[in-house]
């Protein structure tokens, strides 16, 4: 489980990047990047040290937020491009949707990899 901790804080501290990418791209109109981004980002963080841990209930935590994501990150970057496809100026926010849907995909795979290779009902080291 250590190097799915790893992975959940190198994924968190992406979201939070990312959160922050979004906002200055468009201080006036991307305060929720910014706030998603910090608050699903740190989420992820704090998943991946009980991972560390050892606490087998974090990758339950983890799944059910990843696979929250994966249907915010789906909209979002559909509706991303569908504007930008329209002539709005959302090629940026887009991409960037599109960049953070892929690496929560990635960390879907990765659970469901430790999923078939560990037991999900290891109890807490003493």
């Amino acid at each position: 489980m250590k190097f799915l901790g790893r992975w959940f804080i190198g994924f968190g501290a992406f979201l939070i990047i990312c959160g922050a990418a979004g906002y200055l791209s468009n201080p006036s109109a991307a305060k929720t990047a910014l706030i998603s981004g910090g608050t699903f980002g740190s989420l992820s963080c704090f998943w991946g040290c009980m991972m560390l841990r050892g606490y087998g209930w974090s990758r339950w935590a983890g799944l059910a937020t990843t696979l929250l994501l994966l249907g915010a990150f789906s909209w979002r970057a559909w509706a991303g491009w569908k504007a930008f496809a329209m002539g709005e100026p959302k090629l940026f926010a887009a991409s960037l949707i599109t960049l953070m849907l892929v690496a929560t995909l990635a960390t879907l795979v990765e659970l469901v990899s430790d999923l078939r290779s560990r037991s999900w009902a290891t109890p807490p080291p003493r």
